[in-house]
């Protein structure tokens, strides 16, 4: 008989937890310590995973000189792409209010970040005077300036560093089996959550997590029609042939909710669309670090609708420092199934939301991340194709690669 897979008992605990919550909703509310273990859980993995991925990815993608014309427009591009994607959430979640409908208890300076009450104290705020004390307080802005500074000290010092980045490539491998222990307590974290909350808010809070679901998923469409349409347009891109050998990876993505997955299929078809190998070979891989633009839009809608839930009505200028903070954490994101709830619950520490959003957002998480996996995975092989074409390359695919239609290769924009 076939195990039943994670994602299978999630969606079983969440559907038993909102019926607990909604027949025994007295019994639902006494189940809140079980989900406020499973979020301490997710608590202990923020600081050593984000410090690890973040030095490990800027100590080996080296300095902008270092990589040269590629990996300098590579950056240029994904900054630009993921900044589009994180801006398009948070114009999405402000316009449908997925949270409104949802209650969540609020943190005394909820919206602002830790001991901060001012542009002049923020900013001062941001650089650390310990990165134990940050670690410890989950401070997420001061451990992405110190891993900035740290990677890049690795970066300068060359091969004396490569034990250090060694250690944290360990520390970080150590920490996604970390995390997948953490994930087999993801169904009673689940369940107890939805069925604390049902029984405390009442059944109609599940309305929110609708309407978010459909708010992601109207921006993603948005997003690759409107932005990655547009750098297909701009870049020439022959459309039919290039979703021609996207779609395998495209769809195994999405199944898997793992763009990781699907990384060798892409590797090799992108290879067969006419990118040539050292390009998609640095572009690929980097990307899966530096341009993850389904979950940096999802972590801008997904960080607000917290805040909505909360009661929490965030300034622009709130939001933007949120965006800033994603926008710099967002790069150490795992493309492994849920990494980017690690990235969520910092960010929401940092700003005093309530992490029991978390929590929530776990019971309905399957069905986003598959979406925005599988949007990670398509702007990673546009990426590769868009720095071909700024390299000069004309996409011609190698000469005898098979399973290429005739149809699919004279298809051009």
């Amino acid at each position: 008989m076939k195990k039943l897979s994670l994602t299978t008992w999630i969606f079983i605990a969440m559907a038993a937890g909102i019926a607990v919550g909604h027949f025994f909703p007295e019994f639902g509310k006494t189940l809140s310590p079980v989900a406020t273990v499973f979020i301490r859980l997710i608590k202990s993995i923020i600081a050593p995973l984000l410090f690890a991925t973040l030095v490990v990815g800027i100590a080996s993608s080296g300095s902008a000189k270092a990589m040269g014309r590629i990996g300098l427009k590579s950056i240029i591009y994904f900054e630009i792409v993921t900044t589009a994607a994180l801006f398009l959430g948070l114009f999405a979640v402000n316009l449908v209010k997925p949270g409104a409908g949802v209650t969540l208890e609020r943190g005394a300076n909820a919206g602002l970040p830790q001991a901060q009450a001012s542009f002049t104290a923020m900013l001062e705020h941001t650089f650390p005077a310990s990165i134990i004390e940050a670690m410890s307080k989950g401070e997420v802005l001061q451990m992405v300036v110190f891993c900035f500074l740290f990677g890049t000290a690795c970066t300068v010092i060359g091969a004396k560093a490569q034990p250090v980045v060694a250690f944290l490539q360990s520390l970080a491998d150590v920490m996604f089996e970390y995390t997948k222990y953490v994930m087999y307590a993801a169904p009673l974290g689940v369940g107890a959550a939805m069925a604390a909350t049902v029984g405390a808010k009442g059944i109609g809070v599940l309305v929110g997590l609708g309407k978010l679901i459909l708010t992601l998923y109207g921006a993603l469409l948005v997003f690759v029609v409107g932005c990655l349409g547009l750098v297909v347009l701009i870049a020439r891109i022959p459309v039919k042939r290039f979703w021609h050998w996207v779609k395998d990876p495209y769809f195994l993505a999405f199944s898997t909710a793992s763009s990781e997955a699907a990384l060798p299929m892409a590797l090799s078809n992108m290879e067969k669309f006419g990118v040539p190998r050292h390009i998609v070979a640095f572009v690929l891989p980097t990307g899966y670090s530096f341009n993850l633009d389904g979950t940096t839009l999802y972590l801008s809608l997904a960080s607000v609708f917290v805040a909505q839930a909360a009661g929490v009505d965030l300034t622009i200028g709130q939001q933007l420092m949120m965006m800033l903070t994603l926008m710099l954490t967002s790069k150490g994101v795992a493309a492994v199934p849920r990494a980017s709830l690690v990235i969520l619950a910092g960010t929401l520490t940092t700003f005093n939301l309530p992490l029991e959003g978390v929590a929530i957002l776990l019971g309905v998480d399957t069905l986003m991340d598959m979406a925005r996996t599988s949007v990670n995975l398509l702007g990673n092989c546009l990426a590769s194709a868009v720095v071909a074409r700024w390299e000069g390359h004309d996409l011609t695919p190698p000469p005898f690669m098979e399973g290429e239609s005739h149809e699919a290769r004279g298809s051009h924009v």
